[in-house]
């Protein structure tokens, strides 16, 4: 599946979030990650991130969808992180 994950985060578990994020996910821009996992990463993903944020004080939204193709994916401006730069 490929997810996209956005985020807004407390500053003082942000850097957390982050470095947790980018074993799994390609950063995109401030508090955007996106990429294809398996099912097992998701999961892997999701509960690592309920184990790092504070429910009461964080805000994560995960789109989820079946493949990256049924993405239409449009940028104005320019690309921070660009992914079809990664090897």
């Amino acid at each position: 599946m490929y997810v996209i994950i956005v985020y807004d985060i407390n500053v003082d578990r942000v850097n957390k979030v982050k470095s947790f994020l980018r074993q799994y996910l390609y950063w995109i821009q401030n508090s955007v990650f996106e990429g294809e996992v398996t099912d097992s990463e998701f999961e892997l993903i999701y509960k690592g991130l309920m184990e790092i944020i504070d429910e009461d004080f964080d805000s994560i939204i995960i789109y989820k969808l079946r493949a990256e193709e049924l993405l239409n994916r449009e940028v104005l401006g320019i690309e921070k992180s660009p992914i079809n730069e990664i090897l």
